[in-house]
């Protein structure tokens, strides 16, 4: 059975989630204290050389990390990844879009409100990832307003990829989804999904979470 390596607050952990809850695919789930230094365990690193979550481990004992490219291998072969070699690099597009501009703007700026960090980090950095947040959304905004979702369409793990982060940005200091009625639109239209798995974890559940990662 595939073992999910998982940690309930990530919304990149979220991602994987989703889909293995619209696949109906069984998997066993494994938490890892990342705050608590887990992640940095030996057996853990050779499963995921970052020592971050999510991770698989399929049943011949392969491992897989990093959260888009569990998405792409999960989906191949299914609705939710296309099979036209166009569409699927389109999918790839939005990918790396959400891991550059979204989950590490949005997501950063997030995680740090949520935990506290905010006022240990310097200002100017705070600064830049707000700037830089604040465009990320624009352009989805910009793009939601041409489609329904972001490679057409059809609802693709492109768009949970990106649903992760940029639907919680209004939990992140600084940043608003109120000027984005587009991308307001979108966000309700993955809710509406068959399957959508309507569920966050507040990093309160760990008392760890404050911590920096060791």
């Amino acid at each position: 059975m595939l073992v999910l390596y998982d940690y309930l607050p990530s919304q990149n952990a979220w991602k994987v989630r989703q889909l293995l809850h619209h696949l109906g695919r069984p998997h066993r789930t494994e938490q890892v204290s990342i705050f608590e230094g887990e992640g940095r365990h030996e057996a853990f690193v050779r499963i995921s050389p970052t020592g971050t979550v999510p991770a698989i481990v399929l049943d011949d004992g392969r491992a897989l990390a990093e959260s888009n490219a569990i998405l792409c291998f999960l989906a191949d072969g299914t609705r939710y990844l296309p099979g036209d070699a166009f569409a699927r690099a389109k999918v790839w597009q939005w990918l790396s879009f959400e891991q550059e501009r979204i989950e590490s703007q949005v997501g950063a700026l997030r995680h740090w409100t949520l935990t506290g960090k905010l006022a240990r980090r310097a200002p100017a950095l705070v600064e830049a990832k707000r700037r830089g947040a604040l465009r990320a959304l624009e352009i989805l905004d910009a793009q939601f307003a041409l489609r329904d979702f972001i490679v057409g369409d059809d609802y693709t793990v492109a768009d949970i990829g990106l649903f992760a982060y940029a639907s919680r940005a209004d939990e992140a200091d600084g940043l608003s989804l109120a000027p984005h009625a587009h991308l307001r639109a979108w966000i309700d239209r993955v809710r509406a999904q068959p399957g959508f798995l309507d569920e966050t974890f507040p990093y309160s559940i760990d008392p760890h979470s404050a911590n920096n990662l060791p």
